[in-house]
């Protein structure tokens, strides 16, 4: 597939989003609202990924990228970083068959390099056993940041384009570690923040933002509507005038 940039040319338009990217906020704080340990509520947000999957896959959604782990959260308590990775583990034990099952590819995308080997080598088998299915693209952002994202692009085109000096977006694309999927058209941050938090920061230039007090265990398929029915009612101008838009509907 070939990546569009919204900033060189204007993007269509689907009435459902092609690619809906979302930020899993509040995990620890519905745990803690409830008198749980923090793990409690990463947990209970593993039914509501099931959950927004099998919604977007109904819904025609076609790319659903998910912020797991930053590279930021490596800051978090040693026992609560320790505890996110085993689930990651029994997560990605229990739902790649299910995936793969209903024509499901999974991507995980981030430094990589970090996680322990047991964890790599399932990421990889999980991401060949998919490979191949066409209903909708799934992303898992792990160890990810935006930033990262950039600079590791801006490497891999250095390297290839030796001796270069200037360079353009169609040149760093390729580079990107979701260059295989076109830009989100929507963002959706759970918990209460409004703030991007270093994801997919070169991707999201043009994406409509959603934010919801919502804790992200208990984001329902109502609450995807509800996001869904924002974005509908935004009017997307990429840079044009809203008579300009009126103009070509017309």
């Amino acid at each position: 597939m070939k990546y569009t940039s919204s900033t060189t040319e204007v993007p269509d338009v689907p009435a459902v989003p092609r690619h809906i990217a979302i930020i899993m906020d509040g995990n620890g704080r519905w745990a803690t609202k409830r008198f749980l340990p923090r793990v409690a509520g990463h947990v209970k947000g593993v039914d509501a990924v099931r959950t927004v999957v099998e919604a977007c896959a109904r819904s025609g959604v076609e790319y659903l990228t998910l912020f797991a782990f930053s590279s930021e959260n490596w800051r978090r308590p040693e026992e609560e970083v320790s505890l996110l990775m085993r689930l990651f583990v029994t997560a990605l034990d229990r739902e790649v068959s299910k995936l793969h099952a209903n024509n499901i590819r999974l991507k995980v995308v981030g430094d990589l390099s970090r996680f322990d080997e047991k964890l790599q080598s399932m990421i990889a088998a999980a991401e060949r056993k998919t490979a191949n299915n066409t209903r909708m693209t799934v992303t898992v952002c792990a160890n990810y940041g935006g930033r990262w994202d950039i600079m590791q692009a801006i490497g891999k085109m250095v390297a290839a384009h030796p001796g270069a000096h200037d360079f353009s977006e169609e040149q760093l694309a390729p580079h990107l570690a979701m260059a295989y999927a076109p830009e989100p058209d929507l963002f959706i941050r759970t918990g209460g923040e409004q703030r991007i938090s270093n994801f997919l920061m070169w991707q999201l230039a043009y994406t409509e933002l959603f934010f919801t007090d919502t804790y992200w265990p208990d984001f329902s398929k109502e609450s995807l509507d509800e996001a869904i029915a924002s974005y509908q009612h935004r009017e997307r101008r990429f840079g044009r005038t809203g008579a300009q838009l009126a103009e070509k509907t017309s």
